[in-house]
């Protein structure tokens, strides 16, 4: 029988891991993208979208515009 080798988890999450973490974890709608350069994060940017919801509009309304 052969035997599948796991790779050895990490003693502690990277910084970079820890970000991104908080980073989603505080967001409601938006992206939260990488930049990685030679195999490492190098920055990571968020963009938060506000979502407003407007009031249904009249028929009547949307004519005068």
């Amino acid at each position: 029988m052969s035997q599948i080798s796991q790779p050895a988890a990490p003693a502690a999450s990277p910084e970079w891991l820890r970000v991104v973490q908080q980073k989603v974890e505080t967001l409601r709608f938006g992206v939260v993208q990488l930049v990685v350069h030679d195999g490492r994060v190098t920055q990571i940017e968020r963009t938060e979208k506000t979502r407003i919801t407007a009031p249904p509009s009249n028929s009547q309304d949307s004519t005068a515009l």
